[in-house]
């Protein structure tokens, strides 16, 4: 059951780190966009260590792949935030 639990969080902290990623892609603020999403909720710890990590080394996340990401671990509200920002980036 351990491992279980410590392979959801090593997944959990991935998909943190591919949003932070694609917001740093974009020139967003995640934590804003976070915000959005999840107003109810202080600040996520580890949300804010992906950013710190991901000022130094971003990979490129096609927005599709976050998007799946997000609603395989039951981010919805994220995930729309996503969509909308997207779409913001594409009139522009």
């Amino acid at each position: 059951m351990d491992k279980v639990i410590s392979q959801y969080q090593a997944d959990e902290n991935v998909m943190i780190q591919l949003f932070a990623s694609w917001c740093a892609n974009h020139q967003l603020n995640a934590s804003t966009l976070y915000a959005q999403a999840y107003p109810q909720q202080e600040k996520n710890l580890l949300l804010e260590k992906a950013i710190e990590e991901t000022d130094n080394d971003a990979i490129t996340v096609d927005t599709e792949t976050l998007l799946n990401v997000l609603q395989l671990f039951g981010n919805e509200d994220l995930a729309f935030v996503v969509s909308e920002e997207s779409e913001k980036l594409k009139k522009r």
